[in-house]
């Protein structure tokens, strides 16, 4: 009977001793972000200095409400400086970074606070009149708020008053638990009402009066600053695929998140976490009042979520091509430059829209009366065609004759080649063999078995000849893969310039400085 005991004491023991040493732990590493952070903090301000800002006016208006712990006079009957803390609890939680946030944050508060104090003020009457049931009508009423609080506030609509409810909650228990203690149960509730709505003074006079920081113009900044990061990844992506950069075939450190040295990557990437960011600014927007270009009464915050969203959709293409840099399957360096000209001039054509448009966003203007698409189609509509035209090489021709014919071909002389036998439309543009890369040992000067030899992670089971055309197939599909990403971009494009008109007309943008003349729309499905 006493070796269970032994081992459940020794059991006992080591989750103790796990337990402490998983503290320890904890408090270590503690320790070490605080000693990585002392130095960063410096840096930290120089790269925002209103975060030093924000803390100043914190401080100011701190130093403000509690000045009330030194009034000695009552008020009222109403002892101000002992119950001066709701005021310095008021700065302490509604003071945000933000006047958006400032003004939510009050505005929860101070609600949850009003009906809490009525409630309070009601059951607190009703109490009384119970006479010695006083504590159970007490103990009913903080279950029935605590219940329907709790219940009410997991409503999605609700998620912005979550806090509200909270404040609710918190006040109610405290007013009626201080209230039957001193038997004062109007005074605690007007006390509490008059100095948190001091504390929201407070707050509000500081944070709109001293450096203002408003969440509507980092949300304006932050969407032109996206237009800005998907343009740079779309050049660097183009440009690196048709330079044949010696990029690591693999996509396992994006997967991972640690490819941060790498611009392209960093572009995109910030667009794609900016959503959670995006619709809290949009939360704490809509609560500011109109101010400096945003004069409009209900100014249109939504729409520049909307413009982002449109825009995080070509990011997407953009991801796309970028994984086209790193993937294990890569076309040869000839081949790309076959498309060189369409493929840059689309690139260039694309990343030319996007700069406009932050620009315009940026100096909130419309755009001109000219196509601001027109181009970039354009671009891509060669592209399509260039790419009918040459199919050939992105895919293996030799299968598709019927018959033979020479083996040396002259280019010039491709129209002659249509009365020997039945081939493709786009093989009888030009020779297949004059533009693509032979895996043969002459092309590369190397055996067969060498000229694909870094690709390890391509699997082959069947002989070595047969593998090198399977793998130059695969190879030049991939092409063609970067290229209908590039279009797919383009035509997206249409409805970002969409949501950027609409938002335009709602938020009433001035007209463009610069007028170009007006052209021909063309309609973008209808090229396709």
């Amino acid at each position: 009977m006493e070796k269970p005991l032994l081992v459940s004491f020794k059991g006992d023991e080591h989750i103790r001793e796990s337990s402490c040493s998983f503290l320890g732990q904890k408090v270590v590493k503690f320790w070490e972000d605080v000693l990585e952070f002392a130095p960063k903090a410096l840096e930290m301000g120089r790269s925002d200095p209103r975060k030093v800002i924000f803390g100043m006016k914190m401080g100011l208006a701190l130093s403000i409400v509690s000045l009330l712990i030194f009034l000695k006079k009552s008020f009222h009957d109403i002892d101000i400086g002992q119950y001066s803390i709701w005021a310095i609890l008021t700065v302490i939680v509604m003071f945000e970074f933000s006047i958006g946030g400032t003004f939510i944050k009050g505005f929860n508060r101070g609600l949850g606070t009003l009906i809490a104090g009525i409630l309070a003020f009601c059951f607190a009457e009703l109490s009384l009149l119970a006479g010695k049931l006083e504590e159970v009508v007490i103990v009913i009423s903080i279950f029935i708020v605590g219940f329907f609080a709790s219940y009410l506030r997991l409503y999605p609509t609700m998620k912005p008053y979550e806090y509200g409810f909270r404040v609710f909650m918190l006040t109610y228990c405290i007013l009626m638990v201080a209230g039957n203690r001193t038997r004062a149960y109007n005074e605690a509730v007007t006390a509490r009402l008059v100095l948190i709505a001091v504390g929201a003074a407070v707050c509000l006079f500081v944070n709109i009066c001293i450096c203002p920081i408003w969440s509507g113009e980092d949300l304006h900044n932050l969407v032109v600053k996206n237009f800005k990061e998907v343009a740079a990844s779309l050049e660097g992506c183009v440009n690196g695929y048709l330079k044949s950069v010696d990029y690591e075939r693999t996509s396992l450190k994006i997967l991972a998140y640690q490819a941060s040295d790498d611009p392209m990557y960093k572009g995109y990437k910030s667009v794609m976490e900016s959503k959670s960011q995006e619709d809290t600014l949009l939360g704490f927007a809509i609560w500011e009042p109109p101010h400096g270009r945003y004069r409009m009464l209900n100014y249109p915050w939504k729409n520049y979520v909307k413009v982002s969203s449109a825009l995080r959709h070509c990011a997407f293409m953009v991801m796309a091509l970028h994984g086209c840099l790193l993937s294990e399957i890569q076309a040869p360096a000839k081949k790309r430059l076959v498309f060189q000209t369409e493929l840059r001039r689309v690139g260039a054509e694309g990343e030319k829209v996007l700069r406009e448009l932050s620009k315009k966003i940026e100096k909130m203007e419309k755009l001109g009366p000219g196509d601001l698409l027109k181009d970039v189609h354009d671009a891509a509509e060669k592209l399509q065609k260039s790419i009918d035209q040459r199919s050939y090489i992105l895919v293996n021709s030799e299968s598709w004759e019927i018959g033979r014919r020479p083996r040396e071909q002259d280019v010039e002389n491709v129209s002659d080649s249509m009365n020997m036998g039945c081939k493709s439309l786009s093989e009888t543009v030009l020779d297949l063999r004059s533009v693509s890369v032979a895996c043969t040992p002459a092309t590369q000067g190397a055996s067969p078995e060498c000229v694909f030899r870094d690709q390890p992670s391509w699997p082959f089971e069947v002989g070595k000849e047969e593998n090198c055309r399977t793998y130059e197939s695969a190879s030049a599909l991939s092409l063609a893969t970067f290229a209908s990403l590039l279009i797919e971009f383009v035509a997206r494009l249409q409805n970002v310039v969409d949501c950027f008109e609409e938002l335009g007309e709602k938020a009433k943008f001035g007209e463009s400085i610069l007028n170009t003349p007006p052209t021909t729309e063309k309609s973008w499905t209808s090229s396709i």
